[in-house]
């Protein structure tokens, strides 16, 4: 049985005071909250010190992007041997607006996986479709293009410790969420991709979890639908108050799904 994963990705906000301040209090917050696994993806700058933070906790620290390479001179760039040593756990990969931005492709996407796993950390890899594309009814063959390129090479057993993150980039902070419908097709259609290429072993253990505009008020509805492991979270992470509600809310809902009884804080 997968336990849910709610991350937290605060993107470009919060200095490293204000990072510490967060976890210090989240990890009071979930230290009786079991049944979830708990995560804050803070800028660079602040992941050692959240990492500090969050110490002998239940909350644990990822990184919002890393760079390929070991190190060398590639200024402005942060490594998975780097960002390990800082205290993080997981690394954000691919998200959408490091794609459309910053302009990251599939074939780099491949490259940072490949990197996150030989530096022990594990990957939170972001694939979604934008609207022009949904609308033209291509979300699939995105979908496998993403998986395809974005995973080639991994084993099996990478794919079992992965977490792939479906964002639909046209709900990505724009206050739109996909329907529970939607995000069960979607999921349920990376996880029969996972099955057939990487062995259905491996496609079971492997999360799958949603992200884009996730609120306190939808993500049970998204966490009751099958094959939703958890939530990546954008701006309703940053206030912990509210990230926490998301965390036990998503829980609960995983719970009943599954058929068990919901917990309490």
């Amino acid at each position: 049985m997968r336990i849910p994963l709610i991350a937290g990705n605060w993107k470009m906000y919060k200095t490293v005071a204000e990072a510490v301040k967060y976890v210090k209090e989240l990890r009071g917050l979930v230290k009786d909250v079991d049944g979830v696994e708990v995560v804050v993806a803070p800028p660079f700058t602040a992941v050692h010190a959240a990492a500090e933070a969050a110490r002998n906790s239940n909350v644990g620290i990822a990184a919002q992007d890393l760079y390929w390479e070991r190190e060398g001179a590639f200024t402005g760039e942060v490594s998975g041997v780097m960002v390990r040593d800082a205290g993080a756990e997981y690394v954000i990969i691919g998200h959408s607006e490091r794609r459309t931005l910053f302009g990251e492709t599939d074939a780099s996407v491949n490259r940072r996986m490949a990197a996150a796993f030989a530096a022990g950390l594990c990957p939170i890899a972001c694939i979604g479709e934008t609207l022009d594309q949904r609308e033209r009814q291509e979300t699939f063959d995105v979908l496998d293009r993403q998986i395809k390129l974005g995973l080639d090479g991994l084993g099996s057993d990478q794919i079992a410790q992965l977490v792939v993150a479906y964002e639909p980039v046209w709900a990505i902070g724009t206050g739109r969420n996909a329907t529970p419908a939607q995000a069960a097709e979607a999921h349920g259609y990376i996880r029969k991709r996972l099955r057939q290429w990487f062995g259905a072993e491996a496609a079971e253990l492997c999360h799958v979890i949603y992200g884009g505009s996730v609120k306190p008020d939808n993500i049970a509805d998204l966490m009751s639908q099958p094959d939703v492991d958890g939530a990546l979270v954008g701006g309703a992470s940053l206030d912990v108050r509210s990230f926490l509600d998301i965390v036990t809310r998503g829980r609960d809902a995983a719970r009943r799904r599954q058929g068990g009884a919901a917990g309490t804080v």
